[in-house]
């Protein structure tokens, strides 16, 4: 395979895209200056998710980070920090640099993703 791999798109994402560990996201939950962004699918969120986070499926994120569509989701803001997460964090971490490409500013991404999450008991809301 002579392309660039999936690990290699990962790697550079994280050189320009700051991780938060799962407590210390935990502290910015319910504040208005902050929007966790779920990038997992339909099927994985019906399974618990981080409270009053908003759905922006990973196929769709251009779309909605996207304020000249009409499909844009009005809770993603530059003027507010993104806590991106997944699963695991591989497609969050592409997410959140993919977010900050668009012109987000702050956007950091989940390490561990939900998995992390729920490990650490922290709360779960569907």
């Amino acid at each position: 395979m002579a392309g660039r791999r999936a690990a290699d798109f990962v790697a550079e994402a994280r050189q320009v895209v700051e991780a938060v560990q799962p407590e210390e996201a935990a502290k910015l939950l319910n504040r208005e200056d902050v929007v966790f962004v779920d990038v997992r699918e339909e099927t994985e969120r019906r399974q618990g998710t981080v409270p009053g986070s908003v759905h922006v499926p990973r196929g769709l994120l251009e779309w909605y980070a996207d304020p000249t569509l009409p499909v844009h989701k009005s809770e993603l803001s530059p003027d507010k920090t993104l806590v991106v997460f997944c699963a695991a964090g591989g497609r969050s971490i592409l997410a959140a640099k993919t977010l900050k490409e668009m012109g987000y500013p702050r956007v950091v991404n989940l390490e561990g993703g939900f998995n992390a999450w729920r490990e650490k008991g922290l709360p779960v809301g569907h």
